[in-house]
């Protein structure tokens, strides 16, 4: 079966899902041009407000075919420089996609499928996911972001345990060490990122694309840049249709239904 990855609506959520299922949802370059094609069409379509990105049956995603990997060994290492440009320009396009995107995690995330969960807005994972970055235990060093994300959202010491062991971490002691958002029974790792998707749903777009643009760029920004950037985008949104909706909803104690 080839490797796919599919969509479908759930109301306002796009539901991505990596299709792969016979070899656990390993990742080749034809999946990362899907995610970028997708999500530059879902950038500018009013009627998708965010995406859930999910495995298919038992596994998230296993990353990396080593199949494949084994085989570019023979080639010309730009043939895998070309591949992993691929995936980044999907990290990328996930990270600078403008509404939220939601990992619901099943079974493990290995590789550059721990990349993906980690370049998403929010993680909801099932108690017994796993996840792994176990480039060390083939003689291979991370990639998709991961070195980038970890060193931001994790102290030193603990990234570099799990970088060099390569050790599998269960979802529970990300989910406390404040990278996973919620904890999901298993199974139901997906209808409660929808459930979460459509609460989001329910606000502002303009608004969390704003939150997910000075939160990106708040990263690496000085205060003084930051505090700019701050203001722009307040004043831009205070100027749009939706905060006139929000505060007479707020001041009538009414629902507000932003557009």
């Amino acid at each position: 079966m080839t490797a796919q990855l599919k969509s479908r609506s759930e109301g306002a959520t796009m539901v991505l899902q990596i299709s792969n299922p016979e070899q656990r949802n390993a990742l080749g370059p034809e999946i990362y041009a899907a995610g970028v094609e997708t999500l530059n069409r879902a950038s500018g379509n009013a009627e998708v407000r965010s995406v859930v990105l999910v495995g298919e049956g038992r596994w998230f995603c296993a990353g990396g075919s080593l199949q494949r990997l084994q085989s570019n060994r023979a080639r010309e290492p730009e043939v895998q420089a070309q591949s992993i440009e691929g995936l980044h320009n999907w990290i990328d396009a996930l990270r600078a996609f403008p509404k939220p995107v939601i990992a619901a995690v099943e079974g493990p995330a290995a590789g550059a499928g721990f990349s993906l969960v980690l370049a998403c807005d929010l993680i909801v994972a099932a108690r017994d996911a796993v996840f792994a970055a176990s480039y060390s235990s083939v003689g291979l060093s991370p990639d998709g972001g991961m070195t980038w994300h970890l060193a931001r959202s994790l102290p030193r010491q603990i990234a570099t345990e799990w970088l060099m062991l390569g050790e599998r971490i269960g979802a529970e002691r990300l989910h406390a060490l404040g990278v996973v958002n919620q904890l999901s029974d298993s199974g139901h790792a997906l209808t409660d990122a929808l459930a979460l998707a459509a609460r989001l749903n329910e606000r502002a777009p303009n608004a969390l694309a704003s939150a997910k643009e000075l939160l990106g760029e708040g990263v690496s920004a000085t205060l003084d840049a930051q505090l700019n950037a701050e203001r722009d985008h307040f004043v831009r949104n205070l100027h749009h249709p939706n905060a006139g909706i929000g505060i007479d909803a707020f001041l009538a104690k009414t629902k507000p239904e932003y557009r």
